[in-house]
């Protein structure tokens, strides 16, 4: 298989139409939209650019900022650039994530539209205009539902846009989802089942869309059987060792229904480079290995390498979400977490040896005399975390794994190559649970709930890992989201989905609960899109936001 070719930079700086959020023009390249729009190789090139903008939430620091933090399951690690939205500290209509997403997500919305009226300029049989109209209306579907989770009845429309806009609307969450499911329902229609190409759409990644779409809008019947259908129509299958779901070599298995990719060819990822790629990301590729590792490199027996990662420290678990592992019997903890560093750097500590324990990160309580016992660092659960989950030190503690990358070529590589996945087959059996238990059937939700169970289970727990009806109820599936999913930049969206951002986050989080508000349901829209607009009587600010 060959990945989908994103865009090179110069072309995607001269396609980013103006939107109603960005008003400032750049185009270096001096290509023209007719030249994009007129020629096969053009409209291509359109429509691989449509796919970039995925890049700025999946796999970056600002995603997990807004799709992960200020929920039940993560808080601050010492590196913390985002306490506005870890804990909810003085959140404003400044904060650079919102500003950043704002104009990506309506950039990428402006691109689809364009596409989408002008494809039968484009010079492509008619069979192909029909795949890539139904991609972009993919697209458009999958931004605009960012933009409406995230900030509500804002901005909408389905017309391509030229020039500097002075005005912007509000437009209710129901047109929306109108639009969403319109979209959708012609991807449905009209996408291939497969795909040779990496990262491109596929009819069942717009199904398995479809059904979280329908989730999220209380349509539990066609959640279900959309759900159903993607998990037994297509040949997915669960990975069977969940720990190898997040081998580097193992990107392309079959439980991934879409990913977005990034290429092995740092060179051709996303980067902001002044010459190259002008709008890129100031560190482009997967960076999730930088961000949830502890500071392992600063204690005694480990010196920094690139097995271990280069740890920005930004993220680490609550303790809420470690205790949601009974790791005797569920493989997901250590498929999850990292707990053990083995010594590189083993002169540094009297009597041990390479490949010796260095650190022992725990969630449990430790003796004094296990301790005194051992000649590794320890830093146990009274060492991490107080009685009521608040935290004792941000540095050194489990530190979330999935997304370790010990293929880059060297130790300060800020990119991986790794793909994000967006969808994958765990989630549908979730979906379908949760939308049979919305119908009052918490016997079959059980069912699909236990076949992922069964398969994290360790060897030898398989029924001890099962569960049944009477256990089942949303907070339970909201727990088995976070051991299944943890991480995945969708916890906002479960918590917000199921009404339960406010209570999981006070009730789990310390630090966040003592500062979230209702107001927290949205974001505040960016400051700089409310000074630019002239109906600023019509266009206003969020809710709770200044």
């Amino acid at each position: 298989m060959k990945r989908l070719l994103i865009i090179s930079a110069a072309l995607l700086s001269a396609l980013v139409m103006i939107t109603s959020c960005d008003i400032n023009e750049y185009n270096p390249s001096g290509i023209t939209a007719e030249t994009v729009y007129t020629t096969p190789e053009g409209y291509e090139t359109l429509v691989n650019a449509a796919y970039s903008y995925s890049r700025w939430w999946y796999g970056k620091e600002e995603g997990w900022a807004a799709a992960e933090m200020g929920t039940d399951l993560f808080t601050s690690g010492a590196g913390d650039e985002n306490p506005d939205f870890t804990r909810y500290e003085n959140l404003q209509p400044s904060a650079d994530v919102v500003e950043v997403f704002w104009e990506q997500f309506y950039s990428a919305i402006n691109l689809c539209n364009s596409g989408i009226q002008r494809i039968s300029e484009s010079g492509l049989s008619e069979e192909l205009q029909v795949i890539r109209e139904a991609e972009l209306r993919f697209l458009r579907a999958f931004y605009y539902w960012h933009i409406v989770e995230t900030w509500g009845g804002v901005h909408f429309t389905t017309d391509p846009t030229q020039g500097i806009q002075v005005t912007a609307n509000k437009t209710s969450i129901d047109q929306f989802y109108d639009q969403i499911f319109s979209d959708l329902d012609f991807a449905v229609a009209n996408l291939p089942t497969t795909t040779s190409d990496i990262g491109r759409v596929t009819k069942p990644a717009a199904e398995a869309f479809l059904a979280r779409m329908y989730l999220t809008r209380d349509m539990n019947q066609q959640a279900f059987e959309m759900a159903d259908r993607v998990i037994n129509d297509y040949g997915f299958g669960l990975v069977e060792n969940y720990d190898d779901l997040w081998e580097m070599d193992n990107l392309q298995n079959e439980e991934v229904i879409w990913a977005v990719n990034y290429s092995s060819d740092l060179n051709l990822n996303d980067q902001q480079d002044d010459i190259l790629f002008p709008e890129g990301h100031g560190r482009g590729g997967h960076n999730g290995h930088l961000h949830f590792f502890m500071v392992y490199d600063q204690v005694s027996g480990m010196d920094r390498d690139i097995e271990n990662g280069r740890p920005f420290n930004r993220y680490m678990p609550t303790a809420f979400l470690l205790d949601l592992f009974d790791d005797e019997i569920d493989s997901r903890y250590d498929g999850s977490f990292k707990s053990v560093w083995y010594s590189n750097a083993p002169h540094e500590v009297e009597g041990m040896a390479p490949g010796d324990t260095a650190i022992y990160a725990t969630k449990y309580e430790v003796s004094e005399e296990f301790r005194n016992n051992a000649i590794y660092t320890i830093y146990d659960r009274s060492d991490i975390y107080e009685s009521d989950g608040s935290i004792v030190q941000r540095r050194f503690y489990p530190s979330l794994d999935k997304f370790a990358d010990p293929t880059r070529p060297t130790i300060s590589e800020m990119m991986s190559s790794r793909d994000a996945f967006v969808m994958r087959l765990a989630e549908m059996y979730l979906i379908a649970a949760e939308a049979q238990l919305n119908m009052g059937n918490s016997a079959m939700a059980a069912e699909y709930i236990n076949v992922i169970r069964e398969r994290a289970a360790k060897p030898g727990h398989e029924a001890e890992m099962r569960i049944s009806a009477g256990d089942v109820d949303i907070d339970f599936i909201l727990d088995e989201r976070g051991r299944e999913l943890a991480g995945e930049q969708l916890r906002w969206f479960d918590l917000k989905r199921t009404g339960k951002l406010l209570e999981r986050t006070r009730e789990y989080n310390p630090e966040a609960g003592e500062n979230i508000q209702d107001h927290h349901v949205l974001r505040p829209i960016p400051q700089i899109q409310i000074d630019a607009v002239e109906n600023k009587n019509e266009f206003t600010q969020n809710p709770g936001y200044q």
